[in-house]
């Protein structure tokens, strides 16, 4: 697999089969995602890979809560800056409307959506979860060299045939994650990611996530 076809075929998969992942195989895709660029070869991530029991029990704490609603989050960051609007608003509203609409759930139908939501926190049947975080002092440059590592991480995945989905979704349950894995407290909590093998025949899985033409995000000066 080139690297053109490793973007072209991933996506955030949100259906994995229930088939284990070899540490064998993630070692060597960590251990290559270390070439990823950072801002004075910092390499500010940090990374936890839990399967098995360990993955069993985060997800059943988490479950506890997640009646609780708002009132059991905790997280140490805004997953949305509280000011989106415009397309980015119209981005984020539409490819959570075209994902119900793969499943066959009305926008009146709460109960539904809400426990299609919790799939989220069962890391939708993946069986590893990656847990992403950093120093507390980073500041926005090393973020965006975490994003360049789990972007390096995601495409390597690929080539080994395996799928991602990076779920920034459980930076609400920050309290629960570091209860049940060891997480400095001079780190902050980024992110999950979920790996595993794709149910690529999933409706959840197929369903279209348009992009803006490049002539929206890029402007040409001096060709």
């Amino acid at each position: 697999m080139n690297v053109s076809e490793a973007v072209a075929s991933r996506r955030s998969i949100r259906a994995f089969l229930d088939k284990p992942v070899e540490r064998d195989v993630l070692a060597r895709v960590l251990a290559k995602a270390q070439r990823s660029p950072s801002g004075g070869n910092t390499q500010p991530w940090n990374a936890i890979v839990i399967t098995g029991d360990p993955l069993a029990a985060l997800l059943g704490r988490v479950a506890e809560v997640i009646p609780q609603g708002l009132a059991a989050y905790s997280p140490e960051y805004n997953v949305y800056p509280p000011e989106l609007d415009g397309a980015y608003q119209q981005r984020r509203f539409g490819v959570g409307e075209a994902m119900y609409a793969a499943l066959g759930i009305p926008r009146e139908d709460k109960a539904s959506r809400l426990k299609w939501f919790a799939r989220n926190f069962q890391a939708f049947g993946a069986p590893v979860l990656l847990l992403l975080h950093t120093k507390r002092y980073m500041g926005p440059p090393q973020w965006a060299d975490m994003g360049m590592w789990l972007q390096t991480v995601s495409l390597l995945l690929r080539e080994e045939g395996l799928d991602s989905c990076m779920q920034e979704a459980w930076a609400v349950y920050t309290k629960q994650i570091r209860e049940s894995v060891t997480i400095p407290d001079d780190h902050i909590f980024f992110c999950g990611m979920a790996i595993g093998w794709g149910d690529r025949e999933a409706a959840i899985n197929s369903f279209e996530v348009p992009r803006a033409p490049v002539e929206e995000a890029v402007s040409w000066q001096g060709f």
